[in-house]
């Protein structure tokens, strides 16, 4: 994060931007006026310029509310070899996000108020932008005994999910639904059937069948769609399903809000542009002949398994249409990190996960540049729509005036080329690496405060570190 003078941030304005905020339905060119910290005016057109104020060109650059994050793995406590808060929120600054959710699978897991005590305070220290973490559903994440959620909500966790496993046992599920109801915060869910995925690492279908690997399913995760939507239904309780990757999900939650039922969603970046082919390293064709393809068709790349695994081109296009239907209603990175050596392996012990913080915005503009959903729907499942799920809506995800300043910044044109080995994440695993995408963040603030600027702007770069350096 950068210095500040006398603990207040700088006065700034934002001057000439293309200003979208889906909630608010702003879309005009016109400036933003920060004061201490917060937004003072935002207006269509031009706000004069204070003396002594740090002026950010941002003509042919979108500006938007700060990103929010709803799923994401910061690995600490217990796995900072993979990332750190430091590390992690570096990379969602980076990435646009000025909000980050943190699952509660780590070491030891995020189940009591001493947990949620650690991270809390590492990020406020550590951390450049807001970290809001999910407490445990059952202790331990063992999926016996649910923890005492009325504890982690008094110590300030913004929902309860047991991420990586789902909450097999349907009573249990049931009794926190409750729960949650009555302290008025979501159970998150990873909709997965442990058995019946047992073992599977990636889609299975014939890309899974051509190269020998065990397949998980699609039913695996639509049974528990099915039940949690039912336990909605019998509880009134809100329930959110984690990164939701097949076509028959998104017509059991298109029912599901046709019901009025307290049901949301969220689908990955990788999810909504990659399919299943995406594991096959080189290129590939149904109809190629077998033997001229078969030493491509035994690689597969690590990078691209994950958890749900990369679907089908139908199930991508559901989820597409779910996205500009309102069905799923955000966007959410599920960033994983982890390390070369759990990557650099057979596909059997490779872990599950993708880095996903800083490749977010470019692969979702390729839907945006490809006319398949518009900016404004873009930025609303990643600004006022998680910002609603977690109950921030007030004071996250939008550019309303008096609010904290946390605005993304973004140049929707920009070509650049992923280069994993420069992400400021210490997980490099990505299936993007080498990939050419067409949209980049150039400056995230969070609180009134900048936390990545990027070289290209580099006059209001200049003017910001001379402000500072006069100040001192």
């Amino acid at each position: 994060m950068m210095k500040t003078v006398n603990s207040s941030p700088l006065p700034l304005l934002i001057r000439g931007g293309h200003i979208i905020d889906p909630g608010q339905d702003i879309d005009w060119i016109g400036d933003i006026l920060i004061l201490e910290g917060r937004i003072k005016q935002v207006k269509k057109g031009q706000i004069p310029v204070l003396p002594g104020q740090v002026v950010v060109d941002a003509s042919g650059l979108i500006v938007s509310p700060g990103f929010v994050d709803l799923h994401c793995h910061l690995r600490d406590p217990g796995f900072e070899g993979n990332e750190t808060i430091a590390t992690g929120t570096k990379a969602a600054a980076r990435g646009g996000f000025t909000t980050v959710c943190c699952m509660a699978n780590t070491n030891p897991p995020l189940d009591n108020r001493a947990t949620i005590d650690y991270v809390r305070q590492k990020a406020r220290k550590e951390g450049c932008v807001n970290v809001l973490p999910i407490g445990c559903v059952t202790r331990g994440r063992a999926g016996r005994e649910i923890c005492d959620m009325a504890e982690l909500a008094d110590a300030g966790v913004v929902a309860f999910s047991d991420d990586g496993d789902s909450v097999s046992n349907s009573l249990l599920m049931r009794q926190a639904l409750d729960r949650g109801r009555g302290l008025g915060l979501p159970i998150i869910d990873h909709c997965e059937d442990k058995a019946l995925a047992s073992n599977g690492v990636i889609n299975e279908g014939s890309i899974s069948r051509m190269l020998g690997l065990k397949g998980i399913p699609a039913a695996a995760e639509e049974i528990i769609v099915a039940r949690d939507i039912a336990l909605a239904r019998l509880t009134g309780a809100r329930v959110h399903l984690a990164h939701v990757s097949t076509r028959e999900s998104v017509e059991l939650i298109r029912h599901a809000k046709e019901e009025n039922l307290a049901v949301t969603a969220e689908a990955t970046p990788h999810h909504l542009t990659l399919t299943e082919e995406r594991v096959v390293h080189g290129e590939w064709s149904r109809n190629s002949d077998a033997a001229a393809t078969k030493e491509k068709q035994l690689r597969y790349d690590t990078s691209a398994k994950v958890n749900p695994p990369l679907r089908t081109q139908q199930d991508v296009e559901h989820l597409i249409g779910g996205l500009k239907d309102g069905l799923i209603d955000a966007i959410a990175t599920d960033h994983a990190p982890h390390s070369l050596a759990d990557k650099e392996c057979n596909m059997d012990m490779a872990a599950f996960g993708i880095s996903g913080f800083e490749t977010a915005l470019g692969c979702l503009m390729r839907l945006v540049h490809g006319g398949k959903i518009s900016l404004p729907t873009l930025l609303s499942r990643l600004t006022c729509a998680p910002a609603k799920i977690i109950g921030k809506s007030s004071e996250l995800g939008t550019l309303k005036e008096g609010v904290p300043a946390s605005i993304a910044i973004f140049d929707p044109n920009r070509e650049w080329r992923v280069a994993a080995h420069d992400f400021v994440s210490r997980g490099k695993n990505t299936p993007f690496d080498g990939c050419s995408f067409k949209g980049k963040v150039v400056a995230t603030m969070v609180n009134g405060r900048l936390v990545y600027l990027d070289n290209s702007l580099t006059t209001a770069r200049n003017a910001y570190l001379r402000n500072l350096s006069h100040g001192e």
